[in-house]
């Protein structure tokens, strides 16, 4: 392959490429620094470019694959978003508060992707702490779509979602406290996994003090399997995270799992059930994206699942139980900003914090009533089922600088989050949920298609994506 066009190949096949000799870090790692020079002005989807340590790190990388004993990322890039500490490397959480902050230590994540051998590329954008599902922040500016230059990536890790799709690497880590791996995933054409909560620690780092109890951190990526390669590599408690746990059995990467599945999709998910919820029994979604996933649906069907139109029985918890629990745990974080500090938040911070009640702990108990209410709705939901199908998001990606949109099919919902129902159900509860891309809407657009398990499903969850990969192959399909 051209080594223009290095930038196209998955994590498997770099390092497939890497052990034949065919390419080397070093050459695969400048490929990408040209590509983003050459083609992000356009996205601002990389917001700290950390040329000298890719080049270092590549260098490394080169030696440990003569030396034939390369760790398991060995030579792969990846992005890392905003919101994750990196040790000597700008950390602003997409907020002019931490313009200039520079970590001392590196999230327990980091180092195990340095310990692997990935090669970090630089920081990812994000809306300001994460607050929204955009990827804009008035530090950074606007973070654009690859598709549709005009429409927004989703977010908060809009940055790694653009990345991805514009070809800065194979691999990106997010993070997810709302649906901020799953929007912009669905956004840009890419897959992006929540995994169990605290299965990936979050310590150090900017997202547990804003979302304390909603908050994961996971890996993005453009195929199921090079997903579930990050995945393995970065699951396992840190003392430094109070809620990270360790999984009943631990999270493996399968490669030959993975190359089966590819050789026969019909088979490979006999047995499984599947629930699809179109609308969760509540949610307005835009009829273009209703029809794109029912068509995927059915596609999981064709690789032997068993399907039925099931919901899982909970009303819709936006008001009530997310938005007490979600708003003051945000109120936290910022309660001891002076006003010079407040009066450099991002504006639709100040709005959200401005606007959102002073909930009581009664209110925030009685919230987590219902988010107990969820949970069970679930677990009864998994005794009948392996897997819950949903759309993604309820609308394709709508326009750069705008928060949201307020109505979808016809009827009015909250411009914030409302146009999401789909993805903080399962933060609120902690279930592992991946979206996946299912299609293009008429205006070229992706589409996602989001899969939910009981705790620690993760493997089934990618498993599935890979089925559905092998028979609607969608990477290298790309932007332009």
């Amino acid at each position: 392959m051209e080594a223009t066009e290095l930038w196209r190949l998955s994590a498997g096949a770099l390092r497939s490429a890497y052990a034949a000799k065919h390419a080397t870090p070093s050459d695969v790692t400048e490929a990408i620094l040209a590509r983003i020079a050459a083609r992000d002005g356009a996205f601002g989807a990389v917001v700290t470019l950390d040329i000298a340590g890719a080049r270092r790190d590549a260098a490394a990388a080169d030696a440990a694959w003569r030396s034939g004993n390369p760790p398991p990322l060995c030579g792969i890039p990846l992005t890392v978003k905003d919101l994750i500490f990196t040790k000597g490397l700008r950390t602003a959480g997409g907020s002019r508060l931490f313009a200039d902050f520079v970590p001392d230590a590196d999230s327990a994540v980091i180092e195990r992707v340095r310990a692997a051998g990935a090669i970090v590329l630089g920081k990812s954008a994000t809306c300001e702490f994460g607050h929204k599902f955009t990827g804009d922040s008035a530090l950074f500016g606007a973070c654009r779509n690859p598709w549709d230059v005009t429409k927004t990536t989703g977010g908060s890790s809009g940055g790694a979602g653009a990345a991805l799709a514009a070809g800065f690497g194979p691999l990106a880590l997010g993070t997810d406290a709302l649906g901020s791996i799953r929007v912009p995933s669905s956004f840009c054409g890419v897959i992006g996994i929540k995994p169990t909560y605290g299965l990936v620690p979050r310590a150090p780092g900017f997202a547990p003090p804003s979302w304390d109890s909603l908050a994961h951190t996971g890996p993005m990526a453009r195929t199921p399997a090079d997903a579930a390669l990050l995945l393995a590599l970065i699951v396992g408690s840190d003392a430094r995270d109070r809620m990270s746990v360790d999984a009943p059995e631990r999270f493996v990467y399968d490669r030959a799992a993975f190359e089966a599945i590819a050789r026969d999709p019909a088979t490979a998910l006999a047995g499984v059930r599947i629930g699809f919820s179109p609308d969760l029994g509540y949610a307005a979604v835009d009829p273009e994206v209703a029809a794109i996933v029912a068509r995927a649906v059915g596609a999981l069907g064709a690789c032997g699942a068993w399907i039925d139109a099931s919901d899982p029985g909970f009303s819709d918890p936006l008001e009530n139980v997310l938005y007490p629990i979600g708003m003051s745990e945000l109120r936290a974080s910022r309660a001891a900003d002076t006003p010079q500090e407040q009066a450099l938040l991002d504006p639709t911070l100040r709005a959200a914090l401005a606007a959102a009640p002073e909930w009581s702990a009664v209110d925030y108990v009685r919230a987590g009533y219902g988010r107990s209410a969820i949970w069970h709705a679930m677990t009864a939901f998994f005794e009948t089922h392996d897997l819950l199908a949903t759309p993604t998001v309820a609308v394709p990606a709508f326009e750069s600088g705008e928060i949201g949109v307020d109505t979808v099919a016809g009827r009015p919902v909250q411009k914030h989050l409302g146009w999401s129902p789909f993805t903080f159900p399962f933060n609120l509860c902690g279930l592992p949920a991946a979206s996946i891309p299912c299609g293009l809407t008429a205006a070229g657009l992706p589409v996602g298609l989001q899969l939910v398990g009981p705790r620690f499903s993760e493997s089934r969850i990618l498993r599935a994506a890979a089925a559905f990969e092998a028979v609607r192959p969608w990477w290298p399909f790309a932007p332009g």
